[in-house]
């Protein structure tokens, strides 16, 4: 017997000593019904980074199901830290899919049994095939129809075709492009290539966080016709020195305004005019048009990067716990938390659950790029689109269809680090 059940049977009988002259109505008033019942609420420890920790979510949740979500906020790179060193500390991990290099072959997480996901089989085939509408996408870098099968529910590696386990089950993605202020440039914006544009010197920014900065800057190089890279998503050294060189060139020209590392901070260089051209995440572009600021999060020819998370589970978990992680994992896929997500600017993993949460008009803005029939709003109220506006990078199709690569951790990740902080000093 634990201590803490020792010490409530200890209690109760002293408690139950103390009241019985007293009868049922002492012991109900003493609240010790509702401590014994409350041993049994399940607490599930969800580690990740703050983007996808939603209040709303964690509310709703435990709203429907009883079972309580406490979140865990810490950067990327600490997520993996933590699912390598320390898996007992979470019961539930939201890691990017390029991150499962470093943490599955530890044996920390859990193949997903796919049998007790009610709806596995409508995941979009982009995670499990690589294709949107029948077509296949860019798979430069870490695409998650690489890593997304295990070989078995304990293997330490990748399964090379579609098996019963799944390393994470997808919670949200969406495929990165630049941002610009069409009121300043002027002019229409269409390649990569305009990051570097002299045009735009000492008005651009460009992602200080080394992994996705060097897939930003490798587009670039790519769109200036100066190198053609075999997968952007893991460089030769060559390769690397390149690309920095050719950062490093633009930057002592006065390229660039900033090197940004804050959602924060990309939101206000661009609504203050200060940056006029730079790396940026849909969320930011939402931000700066909640103030009223023209702000586009622009297509371009050459194609997008592309992001993604999903939900794995510690080796280690069993029991309720377990079976509460389970729950949470297909209440998600339900279609109230993709609804909720796609209204964001991201995109859910079950489009079908997530159709059937929300409004025609909603759903013909957000995925089907068209003009929308009425004002879009984001969860809490603020307008994002007024009638008649259509969303940046049109349909799901059109967006989702148009991935070059996916953000990725190199095998010359140390010396891409070194390379990059050279940049960043330059």
């Amino acid at each position: 017997m634990s201590d803490a059940m020792k010490d409530s049977t200890l209690g109760a009988l002293a408690l139950q000593r103390r009241t019985v002259l007293k009868g049922t109505a002492g012991i109900l008033a003493t609240g010790l019904f509702p401590a014994v019942h409350a041993q049994e609420k399940i607490v599930l420890r969800y580690l990740g980074t703050a983007v996808n920790q939603d209040k709303e979510i964690a509310d709703k949740f435990k709203a429907d199901t009883g079972i309580e979500i406490q979140y865990v906020a810490v950067t990327t790179d600490d997520v993996t830290k933590r699912a390598v060193t320390a898996p007992n500390s979470f019961d539930l991990i939201d890691s990017e899919y390029f991150s499962l290099k470093n943490i599955v072959p530890t044996g920390n997480l859990k193949g997903i049994d796919t049998k007790r996901i009610k709806n596995a089989d409508k995941i979009t085939t982009l995670f499990t095939k690589g294709e949107v509408a029948g077509k296949k996408v860019g798979d430069q870098g870490t695409a998650p129809k690489k890593v997304i099968y295990l070989e078995g529910e304990h293997s330490k590696k990748f399964a090379t075709s579609p098996t019963q386990f799944m390393s994470l089950i997808p919670t949200v993605y969406n495929a990165d492009t630049l941002g610009i202020r069409p009121d300043l440039i002027k002019r229409p914006i269409n390649s990569w290539a305009e990051l570097l544009n002299p045009e735009f010197k000492g008005k651009a920014a460009i992602l200080n966080i080394p992994s996705i900065g060097i897939m930003d800057a490798a587009m670039v190089v790519e769109a200036m016709g100066l190198y053609k890279y075999p997968d952007k998503g893991n460089m030769t050294k060559k390769e690397i020195d390149l690309t920095i060189k050719t950062l490093i060139e633009a930057k002592k020209q006065g390229q660039f305004r900033s090197l940004w590392k804050d959602f924060n901070e990309s939101v206000n260089l661009m609504a203050s005019g200060e940056v006029v051209i730079q790396s940026m995440w849909s969320p930011a572009v939402t931000a700066v048009r909640t103030k009223g600021i023209a702000c586009n999060f622009q297509p371009l020819k050459e194609g997008y990067r592309a992001w993604a998370s999903g939900f794995g589970l510690p080796a280690t978990l069993s029991g309720k716990k377990l079976d509460g992680a389970y729950e949470f994992i297909n209440w998600f896929l339900d279609g109230w938390a993709g609804a909720y997500l796609n209204r964001q600017g991201y995109y859910s993993a079950v489009l079908e659950t997530a159709k059937a949460k929300m409004e025609p008009y909603e759903w013909a803005y957000w995925m089907e790029g068209k003009p929308a029939a009425q004002d879009i709003k984001s969860p809490h109220g603020d307008l994002l689109a007024k009638k008649g506006e259509v969303r940046d990078g049109g349909s799901y199709e059109a967006r989702m269809g148009g991935i070059a690569c996916w953000n990725a951790v190199m095998d010359e990740n140390a010396y891409m680090v070194k390379k990059w902080n050279e940049f960043v000093a330059a």
